[in-house]
């Protein structure tokens, strides 16, 4: 006599083909929003190839995702340059090659603003998709997850970070389409573009290259030929920040360059996330010598000043081929990676054992479960939100650090973009017209790491409300684990 299947032991599939009509509205739903941008998408998915790629010397692939990469620019997509170009200009009487003929500064405000639109009706979307799984496929009712979810929607000030970082990784990943100009034309390779402009002198339209153009736009201090922010040059070019000391335009500089500091900081967490996850799991279940082995050698790199690690692996690393893989960021992650696993594994490794020490642990290993599947079932979940939060936390310490060390003229190599670069040229020029330059890029990094901790905030309130505001000690203890997670950086 068969078996029957119950709804609990029923897979996610199984749920779904007994009523397929909420999941399929959702994922026609979902299908719409990649289609609208679907050019942008596999542009995104070839260059991340690209880079991956490039990790392997002398790899061929990475010449054929990079002509893909180019090739996905032609395919229409509703949030590009080409479809709301800002770029053009004015001829004397009206402004050409923008969108509808608006000024290009309210073309391209336009073009940011639907772009924040279309990735807030994602999350929104995002969002119908978690309540559509609770209500239609989930067997249970309630799980402890409804409940850190609620108090995470209530937390103002864990939402507030949440929109800070969204906005910034918004920046990154549209970086193309947010930029006033594209990174290639303005940043890497400016003169081989060019750009039209209306010379008034000569009542004609005139062609420059954009290296030309940016030289006749640096912002050096000097009132009168100083390019600010929400400004034009005299090419016609606008400027939402303005101009660096080069010419080039900040606001592309610093989307660009948003990527970079994004994509070093999350990287090194989870690679730095991944190795505590592991230490914490064995170190808890097997303890003696695997603790005692792990103690010792994360209190090895602890015991390490932090800057001057970063400093003397950069300046030792700086000419070889490891500084030349991305710029020198895959160096920068392995840096990172090496000097935060032992603070993160700090951080949960007195969850991983109290967990460890739990009655259903010891019921699982009489029931004659692997240690791997008992680590992975029982412990990992537990332990998994409070890496969440000393990650998020210390997000801000590697973004701070990128930036420093750009500062110092190590790490990224240029001309890539990179914040702290900006910084550092502008220092200058402070006091000056130019006092845009250092200060705006500033404000970015601030913003940034007021977010990560913000969220920080909000997930460790939310997966443990007696964590929460409301007397001296919870205070003290957020204090805490705030320098617990954020010391490392």
């Amino acid at each position: 006599m068969s078996e029957t299947v119950s709804d609990e032991d029923a897979p996610l599939r199984q749920r779904i083909a007994d009523n397929p009509r909420p999941a399929i509205r959702w994922i026609l739903g979902a299908l719409v929003l990649v289609a609208v941008e679907f050019g942008a998408f596999l542009g995104l998915v070839f260059r991340l190839l690209s880079t991956i790629g490039g990790l392997f010397p002398d790899n061929p692939g990475v010449a054929l995702f990079s002509r893909l990469e180019e090739s996905s620019e032609v395919i229409p997509t509703l949030l590009s340059r080409s479809l709301i170009p800002n770029d053009g200009f004015y001829n004397g009487q009206q402004w050409v090659d923008t969108f509808l003929g608006l000024e290009p500064a309210y073309a391209w405000l336009l073009r940011v603003l639907l772009i924040y639109a279309y990735a807030f009706i994602w999350l929104g979307w995002l969002w119908v998709g978690y309540r559509t799984f609770r209500q239609h496929y989930r067997y249970a009712d309630w799980t402890p997850r409804d409940d850190v979810v609620d108090r995470l929607r209530s937390h103002r000030w864990g939402q507030f970070g949440f929109v800070l970082v969204l906005i910034f990784l918004v920046m990154a990943l549209f970086a193309p389409a947010l930029g006033p100009t594209t990174a290639e034309a303005n940043l890497r390779q400016p003169y081989s573009h060019y750009t039209e402009f209306y010379d008034e002198e000569t009542d004609e339209v005139r062609n420059v290259t954009v290296g030309t153009a940016n030289l006749g736009s640096a912002s050096e201090g000097n009132p009168d030929s100083n390019v600010g922010p929400w400004s034009y040059d005299d090419f016609g070019r606008f400027h939402p920040f303005g101009t660096l000391t080069t010419g080039k335009d900040m606001f592309t500089f610093l989307a660009a360059g948003a990527r970079i500091s994004l994509m070093i900081g999350i990287v090194s967490m989870v690679g730095a996330g991944l190795i505590a996850t592991g230490f914490a799991l064995l170190t808890a279940y097997y303890k003696g010598l695997a603790d005692l082995a792990v103690v010792i050698a994360s209190d090895s790199i602890q015991a390490l000043p932090v800057l001057l690690v970063l400093i003397l692996a950069s300046a030792t690393f700086s000419g070889t081929w490891l500084a030349e893989l991305y710029n020198g960021a895959v160096m920068l992650i392995a840096i990172f990676v090496l000097i935060q696993w032992p603070f993160l594994w700090r951080a949960v490794r007195g969850p991983a054992f109290q967990i460890a020490e739990e009655e259903w642990i010891d019921a699982a290993k009489s029931f004659g479960q692997k240690p791997r599947t008992i680590m992975r079932k029982h412990m990992l979940p537990y332990v998994i939100g409070y890496l969440l939060i000393y990650t998020s936390l210390t997000l801000g310490g590697i973004i701070i650090a990128v930036a420093g060390l750009s500062y110092l003229g190590l790490g990224i190599t240029p001309p890539t973009p990179e914040w702290g670069r900006a910084i550092s040229s502008g220092q200058p020029y402070v006091a000056t017209a130019s006092w845009h330059i250092s200060l705006i890029p500033g404000i970015l990094i601030t913003l940034i790491v007021i977010g990560f901790n913000a969220l920080g905030d909000g997930i460790r309130d939310a997966i443990d409300p007696q964590s929460g505001s409301g007397s001296g000690t919870a205070q003290e203890s957020k204090a805490d684990e705030a320098a617990a997670g954020g010391g490392g950086a």
